[in-house]
């Protein structure tokens, strides 16, 4: 197998897992886990005492834990897996460099376990991913395929009491669905049986980056499913060597609806699904709202029939969908009717699919979200300032604390204060509050009857818990 790099014999051996409880390489973690693999690790947010269920859960589960100083690398034949963000100063990878360990990223050793799979489908897109991951992943676990799956997002369906964090599903190897990044280039790595193409708009690179990364991955593709809505997407389909397309707008596409039908309700939407390949019609019913998640849905029947699976199976699946945490993920609704939602949105798509999902119905949004870094906002924060002011309305409200930073030499020296600045500047409500703990006191003191409240943001596992403090405080 070539995924296109050098890599250490991966055969028996132990990893080490530097930030083990990240929403990337926790479920990695798992998978490798599953496959026999010795798994230690570490993670800065167990040394400060932050989500301690989580790493209770991974102690019990076999698991090696250590602090982050580096005690946890003890030999040689382990496998250090950091992200390249990871800077030489840190503990584990000073170590590591003394006792001659390879180190590989979490990238790197998805792409190996994905790439021997027998059969693999891929996810990419700016936005969706996670969401089309675990609707692909539930449709085949329905028709009794057990599939392999890494997602960055806990798969409802899959999460019990024996593993409240299934962001992974350790299945048949041989089947392996996984959302693939294309933030850091990496999906580059991926060669995909059938591979997924949400979208492209603008997040972590400029567009011209993007064209090329997602051209490259159809392109190594041996089927590629495009959604023929999104214009950037749809002009790279000449790259595919065999096209299964999709589309609401797009009426021509493969899969399709019937849009006379499309019904939206507060908590779910329902469409007659047609594939213009056969002529079959099916009726949808999907239970999480959202014009977004109808062509999600989409992207998920398109993608299992391209593996052979009929329609009509895949869509009756997605009707016991159960979605996914931090999805349009609702907290509680409060005696009056104030409603608090946890989202992870964090681009300028993302957010705008939230906000259009929220105000479909009627009631004042307000919308509190924590900047995952700030070169993001430099790469994105225009943008997000005009999805915010363009979706909410005048007595909507915005709510924006400092971005999350994670140390290092990272340029701060444009934060939040300048999207608040820029939302105002295009006629939107909008308010800095620089401490997220005082976000939450003001949104709480200014709550009224009938409000919706979104939690918005990414890489940050705390931000379920700070929604969870708000709908407490304003019961």
């Amino acid at each position: 197998m070539d995924n296109g790099i050098d890599r250490p014999d991966l055969d028996g051996r132990p990893f080490f897992f530097c930030g083990i409880g990240g929403s990337g390489m926790l479920p990695l973690a798992q998978i490798a886990h599953g496959l026999g693999h010795d798994i230690a690790g570490s993670d800065r947010s167990r040394d400060q005492g932050h989500t301690p269920d989580k790493f209770a859960w991974l102690a019990d589960n076999g698991f090696a834990l250590h602090p982050q100083d580096g005690s946890g690398i003890t030999s040689a034949d382990q496998i250090l897996i950091a992200s390249a963000a990871v800077e030489d100063t840190v503990p584990e990878v000073k170590r590591a460099k003394e006792l001659g360990c390879a180190r590989m990223s979490r990238a790197e050793l998805l792409s190996a376990f994905f790439n021997e799979a027998g059969y693999s489908v891929a996810i990419g897109g700016t936005s969706g991913k996670s969401t089309v991951t675990g609707m692909i992943s539930w449709i085949l676990s329905e028709v009794d395929h057990d599939p392999t799956v890494m997602n960055g997002a806990v798969m409802k369906n899959f999460a019990d009491t024996d593993n409240p964090f299934a962001s992974a599903r350790v299945g048949n190897p041989r089947v392996f669905v996984s959302e693939v990044d294309e933030s850091d280039g990496s999906i580059a790595l991926y060669r995909p049986t059938i591979g997924v193409l949400l979208n492209v708009s603008l997040d972590h690179k400029s567009i011209e980056e993007l064209r090329v990364l997602f051209g490259d991955y159809l392109a190594s593709s041996g089927c590629a499913v495009i959604n023929f809505d999104n214009a950037e997407a749809r002009n790279l389909a000449s790259r595919a060597s065999q096209l299964v397309s999709f589309g609401i707008e797009n009426g021509d596409s493969d899969i399709t609806v019937d849009t006379a039908t499309i019904d939206q309700g507060a908590l779910e939407i329902r469409a007659a699904v047609i594939d213009n390949r056969s002529g079959e019609t099916v009726p949808l019913i999907l239970p999480m709202p959202g014009m977004h998640n109808l062509s999600n849905a989409l992207a998920a029947v398109a993608a299992v029939s391209a593996a052979g699976i009929e329609v009509g199976k895949a869509v009756n699946a997605l009707q016991s969908f159960k979605g996914l945490a931090r999805r349009f993920d609702v907290v509680g609704t409060s005696e009056n009717g104030i409603t608090v939602i946890d989202d992870f949105g964090h681009n300028p798509e993302k957010c705008a699919a939230t906000l259009r999902t929220l105000k479909s119905s009627p009631g004042r949004v307000i919308a509190f979200f924590q900047p995952h870094g700030y070169g993001p906002l430099r790469q994105m924060g225009d943008e997000l300032a005009e999805t915010f002011a363009k979706e909410l309305g005048p007595d909507d409200l915005t709510i924006m604390c400092d971005p999350v930073y994670f140390g290092g030499t990272v340029d701060r020296s444009q934060g939040s204060e300048r999207i608040i600045d820029l939302i105002k500047s295009q006629g939107g409500n909008a308010e800095h509050v620089g401490s997220r703990k005082d976000c939450g006191t003001r949104i709480a003191e200014i709550a009224q009857a009938g409000d919706r409240i979104v939690v918005m943001g990414a890489r940050d596992d705390t931000l379920s818990e700070f929604a969870q403090s708000i709908f407490e405080a304003i019961e």
